[in-house]
């Protein structure tokens, strides 16, 4: 199974405080860590709230607000999309993380297998074409800006409502155009946090808590890795895709939170760098 870990924003992180070169290296690490033991890891760091905006659609409007945003504790600062066999061998994962404060979230992500077989599903309908979508995805792109759309949760994707056969065509037609387009990456939807776990650092102290949990508006429903040419692309594309995605929320409201990567040639050369960069490689092949 796919676990996505959100690495909790702290107010360092949100001040833009880059770690140290040790912080790093034991990052590095951990990193190193994963790609060994066969996780398939895909992590990346995201730049401060003041760096993204939110788009919103709703009755119709579009709303954009510029970051930053208040609620440190549930901001997202980075990602580590792993494979475990249960969600106890992801928390374990977690719980490794060279981490002295902050929380991360551990959720599992949704796969085909999750989405009911709908009777009236046709050769080329949109569980084939995200199966070869998940195979045949775009490159990185010289000159572009890589940012992750991070979609809001509401009441009806914590309680598990799955979306109708219209939507998921709407949406795979969507993410189609953006893979033909070259924006398109990656991205999944993330199961309800009932069935996910947090993990709280103080110093070498771990603390898990068992989801759900209350906090609804904050919550992530799922994720996309995009690379645009410029931040204006990047609000049109998803303002699109809010208002594609709209009928599947509650009181069609949707929101997505867009923040750009920390990308490596942001970070001096150093040891670190420079395990993250073979660890990545390895994690590819």
């Amino acid at each position: 199974m796919r676990y996505m870990m959100l690495i909790k924003a702290t107010k360092n992180y949100e001040a833009g405080v880059i770690p140290d070169e040790k912080s790093l290296l034991e990052m590095a690490k951990n990193f190193e860590a994963l790609v060994n033991a066969g996780t398939r890891p895909e992590c990346g760091r995201l730049q401060p709230s003041s760096h993204g905006m939110r788009v919103r659609y709703s009755k119709g409007q579009f709303t954009i607000i510029d970051g930053p945003f208040a609620e440190t504790k549930e901001l997202v600062a980075g990602f580590c999309l792993i494979e475990a066999k249960s969600l106890q061998e992801a928390i374990e994962w977690a719980k490794r993380m060279p981490f002295q404060e902050g929380e991360i979230e551990v959720r599992p992500l949704f796969e085909l297998t999750d989405f009911p077989v709908d009777p009236n599903e046709k050769p080329g309908c949109w569980r084939e074409k995200e199966e070869a979508f998940r195979t045949e995805l775009p490159a990185r792109r010289p000159g572009t800006i890589r940012y992750m759309g991070i979609v809001k949760a509401d009441k009806n994707t914590e309680a598990g409502v799955m979306p109708n056969e219209k939507l998921l065509a709407a949406m795979g037609a969507f993410m189609e155009e953006g893979i033909k387009s070259g924006i398109y990456l990656s991205g999944e939807g993330l199961q309800p946090s009932s069935k996910g776990a947090r993990i709280r650092y103080s110093g070498s102290n771990r603390t898990v808590i068992d989801g759900p949990f209350a906090e609804t508006k904050e919550l992530i429903g799922g994720y996309a890795i995009l690379q645009f040419s410029s931040k204006a692309e990047a609000i049109e594309w998803t303002k699109r895709f809010v208002q594609v995605g709209a009928p599947g929320h509650l009181d069609a409201e949707n929101e997505c939170e867009i923040r750009p990567f920390f990308e490596f040639e942001e970070f001096g050369p150093s040891e670190a760098m420079e395990r993250f960069r073979a660890a990545g490689e390895e994690a590819k092949k």
